[in-house]
């Protein structure tokens, strides 16, 4: 509708000037010059052909107006410059010829009427060559900047790449040099042990020693993603060995992301841990609902003993608010009006926000807790 509006203003606009237009110096003139303003649309599909129309109107001395329009759409079309003269020489050609023609002019006269000519016709084309050039200069810099600023992420993506790998060898170096340590330390003490009960102590030492330094290297992208986690029953298992009175209540069966599931995994893990840490003795509930969405949460009560990390810390809560984040899900803490605590995740069934990655250095697993 707008290209039709304006097409009927540019019609209706160069015909009125022709048509107020008194002078008319040959019979042909009006009828050429109206023929060439009803005709302009012609130009949005051939400017050339439009451009050609207005020459025998602009030779009937009425045609400047339509010509206007029609050179300043070749300007914007046409690329070659050489063609761009070629059409101002023309029209230039048919301004002056008709006058020379029929009337004697003195050669100063003739030379400013060729020069007026020339530029009549030279500067609606001059300005739609200038508008095209900007808008193409203007697009190579859009592209130019668009370029940079993919280049510039790219260096900055090669370089968090290259500091992750950096960080995570510095710790696998670390940590598995000390976890290895205590897992063949932990073997040897179990070769040694006057009692069963050490010797099962040590064993249990050893397998966790060695299930950490896996998810380390897992978490830091050493291991393919062929790695598996131990199962909530038993992380649960674990934890009741470990002294602690662990409830575990699951319902539902709903189909997990990998990323939510390790996510459930890892809420229950790290509350146990601090049910260990902060909550030595006290009674656990782990109620984990596998519907939509999925819902862990982890209960305990007050302790009865002396708290081992009276300090606190959180952390691991922030730690692990930020994985349940990543996946999709919202966890709360809250403490609890007997002396407990309570954590709660709240997780989608569905495909996470994100990539699905198990740690900041990259890397992944497979679903952790199938259970």
């Amino acid at each position: 509708m707008k290209q039709l509006l304006r097409e009927l203003l540019t019609v209706g606009l160069t015909t009125g000037v022709v048509l107020l237009t008194q002078d008319r110096p040959f019979p042909w003139s009006l009828w050429t010059a109206v023929a060439a303003c009803l005709l302009l649309p012609l130009r949005l599909r051939w400017p050339w052909l439009a451009s050609l129309l207005c020459v025998p109107a602009v030779a009937g001395s009425l045609g400047w107006a339509p010509a206007l329009v029609a050179q300043y759409r070749l300007g914007r079309t046409e690329k070659s410059v050489p063609v761009q003269v070629l059409w101002v020489l023309l029209l230039t050609a048919a301004s002056i010829t008709p006058t020379v023609l029929t009337e004697t002019i003195p050669p100063g006269p003739l030379l400013l009427a060729t020069a007026f000519a020339f530029g009549l016709s030279a500067a609606p084309t001059a300005l739609g060559a200038l508008v095209t050039t900007r808008k193409d200069l203007t697009r190579s810099l859009h592209e130019a900047r668009r370029a940079r600023n993919a280049e510039l992420e790219a260096q900055e993506t090669s370089a968090r790449a290259a500091e992750r790998a950096r960080i995570a060898r510095e710790i696998h170096d670390a940590v598995g040099h000390h976890a290895t340590l205590i897992a063949v330390e932990s073997a040897a003490l179990a070769a040694t042990a006057p009692t069963e009960s050490v010797r099962e102590t040590a064993l249990r030492l050893r397998a966790l020693a060695t299930e950490s330094l896996s998810e380390m290297r897992t978490a830091l992208g050493l291991l393919n993603s062929d790695t598996t986690y131990p199962t909530l029953q038993e992380l649960v298992d674990r934890a009741r060995v470990a002294g602690i009175s662990v409830t575990l209540s699951e319902t539902g069966d709903a189909p997990m992301t990998p990323a939510v599931s390790r996510a459930l995994f890892r809420v229950v893990q790290e509350s146990l841990t601090n049910v260990t840490k902060h909550a030595p003795g006290a009674p656990v509930t782990v109620t984990v609902d596998r519907t939509s969405p999925v819902r862990v949460s982890v209960v305990n009560g007050p302790s009865p003993l002396p708290t081992a990390h009276p300090e606190g810390g959180g952390a691991g809560l922030h730690g692990l608010s930020e994985r349940v984040r990543l996946a999709g899900g919202t966890l709360t803490t809250t403490y609890r009006a007997d002396g407990g605590f309570s954590v709660t995740a709240v997780l989608p069934p569905g495909t996470p926000k994100v990539e699905d990655q198990d740690s900041t250095f990259g890397g992944g697993a497979r679903d952790p807790a199938t259970a």
